[in-house]
């Protein structure tokens, strides 16, 4: 069935664009895989006079799976035009039995950060929101400990010392839930606390942890004295999306640094938070980006 817009064309939109623009959509949309849909939605972003700059698309299975695809396109007055735009794609998920999302990338997601004591990982997030690699807000830093609080502050991001024993584990996440307000993505960076599942619940798919090794792999309070004594040639660094279920939610992304007999616990520990900085980065940067899907206990990353 065709679809009809009633957004007025406009002149097409230049090939280049900034990141920063506030003419830079973003659209991730998942429906049936059936010929016929990338057509359907390239002929709705023409229609508007938007130009597309980046398109990827995923089929789980083409004789009959979930296709997912993600585009990037330019509509100059696309925050005025949104909502005619979204009416024109409720139309098509009626027709097409489709999910949609759509996001200006002007819109600079806000993010808090939950830490303990070690500071790599909030380094490299400050550092990247800082130089424009990472386009978001960090609005809040909470910490079981008060080591970070200079490191924060000299950023200026707001510090919330939130302490935590075993007894006040319940009262000290409603506390920090209550400080962090209302964010669109929480990351655990280098928090050395189990978060429950209640907390969890509070942020589906927007909860994201490092874990430093590959899942499931040593565990204990000293993973890389058990990786060493074990002679171990590769270090690696996993980022996914916390689940009620210990280190077995969706994995985003994945490093490895190689070491070898040579190696102490104390090169393995530097390598790791060098490895562990890169890769909780570009897990936030992905997300922060609408380019990771997830799908079961999968996820498909448009990098």
């Amino acid at each position: 069935m065709a679809i009809s817009v009633t957004i007025a064309p406009v002149s097409a939109a230049p090939l280049a664009h900034d990141p920063a623009s506030s003419d830079l959509g973003r659209l991730v949309v998942r429906c049936p895989d059936r010929p016929g849909i990338v057509a359907v939605l390239s002929r709705l972003l023409a229609d508007v006079g938007a130009n597309i700059t980046e398109s990827q698309q995923h089929s789980s299975d083409p004789t009959g799976g979930v296709f997912t695809l993600r585009l990037e396109f330019v509509l100059p007055g696309l925050a005025t035009r949104r909502r005619q735009l979204e009416g024109a794609l409720e139309l098509l998920a009626t027709q097409w039995d489709l999910t949609w999302r759509l996001t200006e990338a002007a819109r600079r997601p806000r993010l808090a950060v939950f830490v303990s004591r070690a500071d790599h990982v909030l380094q490299e997030l400050l550092y990247r929101v800082r130089a424009g690699d990472l386009r978001a807000d960090i609005t809040a830093v909470v910490s079981n400990h008060p080591d970070l609080e200079p490191v924060a502050t000299a950023a200026g991001v707001p510090f919330h010392h939130v302490p935590v024993t075993p007894e006040t584990k319940a009262d000290a996440e409603a506390r920090a839930l209550e400080l962090v307000g209302d964010v669109d993505l929480v990351v655990l960076a280098r928090y050395m606390q189990i978060v429950s599942a209640d907390f969890c619940s509070r942020f589906p798919e927007r909860l994201i942890n490092i874990h430093h090794s590959f899942l499931p792999a040593f565990v204990g309070a000293n993973p890389y004295r058990a990786a060493h004594d074990r002679g171990v040639k590769l270090i690696g660094a996993t980022a996914h999306y916390v689940t009620a279920d210990l280190d077995a939610g969706p994995i985003i992304e994945q490093e490895v640094a190689r070491v070898d007999h040579r190696a102490t616990v104390e090169d393995m520990r530097r390598i790791g938070r060098y490895v562990e900085r890169q890769v909780l980065a570009q897990a936030v940067t992905w997300h922060v980006e609408e380019r990771v899907v997830v799908e079961g206990d999968r996820t498909i990353v448009f990098a």
